[in-house]
């Protein structure tokens, strides 16, 4: 991989963008590594938990390479340009269907599709320079977009959410913290250990027990209503509880 680097310390993977002279902008190659690494992730048991940042970036990511990647897009044919869209936009699932928690390191800013990477990811840790915004208006798009309109409102809410997605302005990272999108703010020094002890403890847990705690999480977001939910958990639990005392079977 070119634009990626991934590495794994025992069960602790770690993702870093790596375009560092485009601020870690999204090309199609950017896409394509993306691509390959989350299919390889979906039914990898020896990766734990994935830890996600910026590298040496001045930012975590850009967003979408408006200077290349971004205007071959509006050049292409309707049908390819659509194509070119769903997979970008598709990332944002595959964060969510792979079973490892993501927890994102965030330095700097996170715009576009850079933001939707943050906000596809279970638990985010930012240094106190982290800024957001969904800069997709900004450039002439709706500001609904790669995922955006979905996690964000669900992470702070409609009123808030809805600000940021139509005016495109910058979320500060003490916005962030107020607002509940972010777990932890440290300095840019301390992220990687921060993430890396969160991501140990998960480790500690039953691994089967974290996969079923993602799943629960991301289907009871929309679910029907509180018996579905508690649904879901009674199943997850009695499976959980079946394996533990029936180790053989």
């Amino acid at each position: 991989m070119e634009r990626l680097i991934f590495t794994c310390e025992g069960r602790i993977g770690r993702l870093t963008l790596n375009r560092p002279d485009k601020y870690n902008a999204f090309d199609e190659e950017m896409v394509s590594e993306l691509e390959a690494l989350f299919a390889r992730l979906m039914y990898n048991e020896e990766v734990g938990v994935l830890i996600i940042d910026g590298g040496e970036a001045k930012g975590f990511c850009a967003g979408l390479d408006m200077q290349g990647y971004g205007p071959a897009i509006f050049g292409m044919r309707p049908v390819d340009a659509y194509n070119a869209q769903a997979r970008m936009s598709r990332l944002m699932l595959a964060m969510r269907r792979i079973p490892q928690p993501i927890l994102c390191c965030v330095h700097g800013a996170a715009a576009g599709i850079g933001f939707s990477m943050v906000m596809a990811s279970d638990i985010r840790i930012l240094a106190d320079n982290a800024r957001f915004s969904a800069a997709y208006i900004n450039i002439g798009l709706g500001g609904a977009d790669m995922a955006s309109s979905y996690f964000l409102p669900r992470l702070i809410g409609s009123g808030r959410a809805n600000e940021y997605l139509l005016t495109g302005n910058w979320m500060s990272a003490e916005d962030a913290m107020s607002l509940g999108f972010a777990s932890r703010l440290v300095t840019q020094e301390a992220m990687i250990p921060t993430a890396t002890e969160l991501a140990t403890l998960m480790l500690s847990k039953n691994p089967l027990g974290i996969r079923m705690t993602k799943e629960a999480i991301n289907a009871n977001i929309d679910a029907g209503g509180l018996e579905s939910c508690l649904q879901m958990e009674d199943r997850n639990q009695m499976l959980m509880a079946f394996a533990m005392h029936n180790p053989n079977q």
